[in-house]
Formats: structure tokens, C-alpha cells, sequence
């Protein structure tokens, strides 16, 4: 029971970073977001390098994907004009999972005390800086404490034996990844502590890869729940978020291994590698999808349009 309150707490504290992280980023630039969205997604295409870009700033793909839906709702954009935004997101997102394979341990300190310091200014962007730092600060910490609580988790009962049923099982893996992702609404955290458990030597390189991809569709419980009350083509964005990750996830499922040896060709190290495999997953799926994007769009309306 110890350890699973540690674990909350230590999830918790990195989603606290990740928020005040993105929260400072979406202070910096988050109004021009919304002007550059409605300028740069008249094709698919341009969409995609719009969501890729919006995400890579903000740090959160459900942000993105939200502010699409709030566009949407309020006839600034079509539904057909989100699909490519939609792609470029899960591409956008996998920045954050490379940034945080750098060691930056050395920086938690400093951080914390210039980030803190910072708040005492007036300015808003001093001010906003200031929470980018202290959630750098706080999400490399908590991924120090996941590291720490994976060695002596196993030691767990309960925690052994879904461990062990995620190392034999790769539809457990992926179903844990989305049930946990759904819960706490971000598959930057999820992936982020997957990460950690690999390094410390949990479980595998292919179990970590089945949570990422999990992960991918638990994230869209954020978009669903916007979408609610928000309009006929605000509720296409959202389901399409939804399909849009599970063919990826139908894709690939069968294929780990192989995204996992290609990974490992990358890097020695298994956080870096499920990083990689991150990218690639989603960097695949989108450009799978993308020449699709217009029909797969009135794919959606014909199912989910009444």
C-alpha cells in the first residue's frame, strides 16, 4: 500500500511539472497559437506542420488537440481542417519524451531556486519562465523517485504479478498504458514513467513500447470530454482523434518487436530507446494516414455525423 501511494504522489508531482512547464510555454506563445492554426491548415499537410510545431511547444498533445476542438466549436475551423492537425500532434508530442532523456539532474537545483526567484518579478514572461523551470525541475525529480520506487515495486504482490503479466502479455501492457493514461490525462506522464521502469530493468523494451502505444489512446479522453456540449464538429475532432489512434494501434500491435529491434539500433540505453520507438511510431502512423487524411475525414462524418 506504501509503494502505491508513493507511486500517486510521485505521478502527481510530475504531472504538477509537466502542467506548470506547459502552462509557462502556453503563456509565452499560446494566443499566437491560435492565430497561426487558423492561418496554416488549409491542407492536410500544413495541418500536420502545425500541430507538429504547436505541440513541440506547448508540451501536450491534449492541448493541442483541445484548442482544435474550442476552434472548431467556435466555427473558426472545419472539422476536415483538424485531421492533419490531429497527426501532427502525436508527432509534436514525442519532443517532450526526447527531452527528457537528457540528464539534467545536475540542473534540479538551480532550477528550482531561479524558478522560485523568478516569481517575485512583475513581469509576465519573467514570471512564466520562472514555471518553466521549476517544472523542468519537478518532472526530472519525480522521474529520479520512479527510478527509485521501480527497484523495490516487484516486492509488491500485487504490482509483481501485473509486472510480470505485462513482461508475457502484450495486450495487458497496452490496455494498462491506456486505462492509466485515461486517468491521468496525459501520455507524455505515462510514457515519461515507463521510461524510468525500463531503466531501472522492470520490464522490457516491447512491454514499454505496447504502454506507449496504450498511452496514445488513453490521451484522447481529454479531447472527448471537450468535445461535450461543444457542437456536431467539435464531437467529429474528438472521434476522429480517437480512430485515428487506433488504426496506429492495430498497425503496429503485431509489429513491436520489430519497432523494438529498430529502436535498440538507435541507442544502448532503453529510456532513450523507447523514445525513439516513440518517434517512429507516430512519425509512421501519420504519414500512413496523411494522403488519406481528406477521405478518412468523411469517413468520420458518414459514421459519427448524425
Amino acid at each position: 500500500m506504501l509503494h502505491l501511494l508513493i507511486f500517486a504522489l510521485l505521478a502527481g508531482t510530475f504531472l504538477l511539472g509537466i502542467t506548470w512547464m506547459r502552462m509557462g510555454l502556453f503563456n509565452l506563445s499560446g494566443s499566437k497559437m491560435e492565430i497561426w492554426l487558423k492561418k496554416f491548415t488549409n491542407s492536410p499537410f500544413m495541418g500536420m506542420l502545425a500541430g507538429i510545431v504547436m505541440t513541440a511547444i506547448l508540451q501536450s498533445s491534449s492541448a493541442v488537440t483541445v484548442i482544435a476542438v474550442g476552434l472548431v466549436s467556435a466555427r473558426i475551423l472545419t472539422f476536415p481542417q483538424t485531421i492533419g492537425i490531429i497527426l501532427g500532434t502525436n508527432i509534436g508530442t514525442t519532443v517532450t519524451l526526447e527531452f527528457l532523456t537528457f540528464d539534467l539532474n545536475h540542473l534540479i537545483i538551480p532550477f528550482i531556486i531561479g524558478g522560485v526567484l523568478l516569481q517575485f518579478f512583475k513581469n509576465t514572461k519573467l514570471k512564466s519562465c520562472g514555471y518553466i523551470f521549476l517544472g523542468i525541475a519537478i518532472i526530472f525529480a519525480a522521474m529520479n523517485g520512479f527510478e527509485i520506487l521501480a527497484n523495490s515495486i516487484e516486492d509488491v504482490p500485487m504490482m509483481e504479478k501485473l509486472i510480470e503479466l505485462m513482461k508475457n502479455n502484450i495486450a495487458i501492457s497496452f490496455l494498462t498504458g491506456t486505462f492509466l493514461t485515461a486517468i491521468i490525462q496525459s501520455s507524455t506522464a505515462m510514457t515519461g514513467i515507463a521510461m524510468t521502469f525500463l531503466t531501472s530493468g522492470t520490464f522490457d523494451l516491447n512491454t514499454g513500447i505496447a504502454i506507449m502505444i496504450g498511452a496514445n489512446i488513453g490521451t484522447c479522453a481529454t479531447a472527448l470530454l471537450a468535445s461535450i456540449g461543444a457542437g456536431n464538429e467539435a464531437r467529429l475532432t474528438a472521434y476522429a482523434h480517437i480512430w485515428l489512434n487506433l488504426i496506429g494501434a492495430v498497425i503496429f500491435l503485431p509489429f513491436i518487436s520489430i519497432l523494438g529491434q529498430a529502436s535498440s539500433m538507435l541507442s544502448d540505453l532503453p529510456a532513450t530507446q523507447l523514445a525513439h520507438a516513440s518517434v517512429l511510431y507516430n512519425t509512421i502512423v501519420s504519414f500512413l494516414i496523411l494522403p488519406f487524411a481528406r477521405k478518412f475525414g468523411q469517413y468520420i462524418i458518414w459514421l459519427h455525423g448524425k
